[in-house]
């Protein structure tokens, strides 16, 4: 399979592992899918490079592609019908709004328009297309993605279907209907981050020290990259940018101080219902971890537990530095 180059902390780097995840994609485009799968986990975890190689390999198994990332007016069309090329890059080069949601709709109307030219192999895929559309529509698109599963155009001998999300609303929202499966994606495992940390040019700190202060996740490791390796100055960006320091995060003080050690904390039923949809609201946490069977995971999963990460049975922070920025702001408030 030809590896993708992505452009990484401003220069271009080889995708990196995630070989168990791909070998998923394998899977499902040798057995085909029953319903949709969309998958879940922390921002900035690598759903985007997995999903953009996954195009690439489902090209390389025969597949007619489209890949619509709607939220930043992106798409890729492995496909010989040139119209859909065509229709897609007439949607994104629309005004902002009007691109997001015609991207995201194109995405269903040109799969069924392969089909109907007898296209026996067909994905879609659809990267963080809630977030661009408005979460109170990520049950219908879900169901739209599912219709080209049950209810073609045509006969097909494959058909893929997976949407990605970082929004831990959507992922409630979805799982409230029988239209999907939730496959959830952590950081990237330890040899799995080291791929991508050697790629980096320059000094840099020690890979323990980076692993930990980043739980493995590769968005934090290009910040950090770009922030001259400045920890401090990181965890503060994440502070302004989540507003943190809002009066509506901070009177639940008590809990963060403990939940900063333990997240399972937040598993407590006498937790605030109101201070648990505000972390999941922020970004700040993953709630209601599946369990650590691999079926259930694309990739490798998290560990059991392991407080040194943030990382409970139940809960997690997305990543140490979302619970360092946590725990400072507790600190300068008390």
């Amino acid at each position: 399979m030809k590896k993708i180059r992505l452009s990484f902390a401003n220069f271009q780097i080889e995708f990196a592992d995630r070989d168990l995840a791909l070998r998923r994609v394998e899977e499902w485009a040798e057995r085909g899918m029953t319903v949709v799968h969309v998958v879940y986990g922390p921002e900035g975890c690598g759903k985007t490079a997995w999903l953009r190689q996954s195009a690439v390999l489902l090209r390389e198994l025969g597949f007619h592609v489209i890949y619509v990332d709607a939220l930043h007016r992106y798409f890729e069309a492995y496909t010989d019908v040139k119209e859909v090329a065509k229709k897609l890059a007439e949607a994104a080069a629309e005004a902002v709004d009007i691109a997001q949601l015609k991207l995201a709709t194109l995405a269903i109307d040109l799969a069924k328009e392969l089909i109907k030219r007898r296209k026996r192999k067909v994905a879609v895929l659809a990267e963080d297309v809630f977030s661009a559309i408005g979460l109170d529509k990520a049950a219908i698109y879900v169901k739209g993605l599912l219709g080209l599963i049950e209810y073609p155009p045509g006969d097909y001998d494959a058909m893929i279907t997976i949407a990605t999300t970082s929004e831990g609303a959507s992922k409630r929202e979805i799982g409230r209907h029988r239209w999907a499966y939730l496959d959830a994606m952590w950081n990237m495992p330890r040899d799995g981050f080291k791929q991508l940390y050697d790629q980096l040019p320059g000094e840099k700190p020690p890979f323990d020290d980076v692993w930990k202060t980043t739980g493995g996740n590769p968005k934090l490791l290009g910040q950090l990259y770009e922030f001259g390796w400045d920890v401090e100055k990181l965890v503060q960006r994440l502070v302004e940018d989540r507003e943190l320091a809002s009066f509506s995060l901070l009177k639940w003080g008590s809990w963060l101080k403990t939940a900063v050690e333990d997240p399972d904390v937040l598993w407590s039923p006498d937790t605030p219902r109101e201070l648990v949809e505000e972390l999941i609201r922020k970004n700040l946490i993953i709630y209601n971890l599946h369990s650590r069977d691999p079926y259930f995971w694309i990739d490798v999963p998290p560990p059991e537990k392991d407080l040194g990460l943030g990382i409970g049975k139940h809960v997690a922070w997305q990543t140490p530095l979302h619970k360092e920025a946590v725990k400072r702001v507790l600190t300068q408030h008390d």
